[in-house]
């Protein structure tokens, strides 16, 4: 369920599934998603937890983008009035100027980290596909425990799915640029093996719906109609007292045995698929339950688990290897920036800055 469901969960009288580990490290990563997931070139090295830093990369406002890549403000017309108020004009120039002080020198030095990249692609002959970009976001899935995590970390973040899609690109070919430059040992996969094993397998988890009343006579009145062929969901909708799942036809997810009160957890994980509880009752309430899902627990083994761990240790050493990269990148450049140029005190007065236009590289 989440964070707003298990909110609500705190002031209700309702079973709560022990999301905490799971929130908790949703909330590590949310962050990265509200920064440039390419490394500038003096950016600290990232942390090694895998694909954190590809989750964003370039968020840009489209009107700044306009005025940075297609530049209407001519001096012939940069007194042009784009709005006026009370008689009094707003001129093009006015609004460029307001624009780049908001976010123009690190829009334009996204633009070009941007450039950098697409030109060594090119040069690489790397090209990214519609199913390049669903395995990134099958991948982010994974890390974020189900759609649902990854939908709620980029809400959390100002995001949506169509944003995350766009920026994706530009992952990619850091990541096949950089791949190839990796090399990882069937030692290496061993000793994140040995260190990660917990973490590696599951629990065995059950999916149940459930439907809860302050009362027995409240839930033996449900369980009769379920038996003379309600529907469960219909019912769940109309009568059950937990907000955060009734909507949902009273649909509470995979969870695992620890997940819920004892109660709860000893009837549901004693049930078949398809099967209907009777009356349960807990210290919330009297809880009719419908088990719709189950996996069994999962024991990881060396051998099934090496193609996750060879990913995931990739995805690592690129990670770390990507602001070293980016910032050689940058610095082997010739790149002119008169956003950051501007700034200079002495940059009008600097003799060289014409002749060696790789001097104003913008890796800041």
């Amino acid at each position: 369920m989440d964070e707003k469901n298990l909110n609500e969960r705190e002031h209700q009288d309702i079973p709560t599934k022990s999301e905490e580990a799971a929130v908790e490290n949703t909330q590590q990563e949310i962050p990265v998603m509200d920064k440039i997931g390419v490394p500038s070139a003096d950016a600290p090295a990232q942390s090694k937890g895998g694909k954190g830093w590809m989750i964003a990369s370039i968020v840009l406002a489209a009107a700044l983008v306009v005025v940075l890549i297609y530049p209407t403000f001519q001096k012939a017309d940069g007194e042009a009035a784009v709005a006026t108020v009370n008689g009094q004009d707003i001129t093009k120039n006015e609004l460029y100027d307001k624009l780049v002080q908001a976010g123009g020198e690190s829009t334009l030095q996204s633009m070009i980290t941007q450039e950098l990249v697409d030109q060594e692609a090119a040069k690489a002959k790397i090209t990214v596909t519609d199913a390049d970009i669903n395995n990134e976001i099958e991948d982010l899935k994974k890390q974020f425990g189900g759609e649902e995590g990854l939908n709620s970390a980029l809400s959390q973040s100002g995001m949506t799915m169509d944003v995350l899609k766009e920026q994706l690109p530009l992952q990619v070919k850091i990541r096949k640029l950089l791949e190839p430059k990796v090399k990882i040992t069937d030692k290496d996969i061993q000793t994140y093996f040995n260190e990660n094993k917990a973490s590696l397998g599951s629990e065995e988890q059950v999916r149940a719906s459930h439907i809860l009343v302050k009362t027995k006579e409240e839930a033996d009145a449900i369980e009769k109609q379920l038996k003379s062929g309600g529907d469960f969901a219909a019912l769940a909708k109309e009568k059950s007292g937990d907000p955060g799942s009734k909507d949902k036809g009273g649909d509470l997810g995979f969870f695992k045995r620890s997940d819920m009160v004892a109660e709860f957890s000893n009837a549901a994980f004693k049930m078949k698929v398809g099967e209907v509880s009777e009356p349960v009752k807990s210290q919330y309430g009297y809880h009719i339950i419908k088990v719709t899902d189950h996996k069994d627990a999962v024991t990881p083994t060396l051998e099934k688990s090496k193609e996750e761990i060879r990913k995931t240790l990739i995805s690592q050493k690129v990670n770390e290897m990507s602001g070293t990269w980016m910032q050689t990148l940058t610095s082997g450049a010739k790149i002119t920036n008169t956003l950051a140029d501007a700034k200079k005190p002495d940059a009008s007065a600097a003799p060289e800055a014409s002749a060696k236009p790789e001097a104003s590289a913008a890796a800041q």
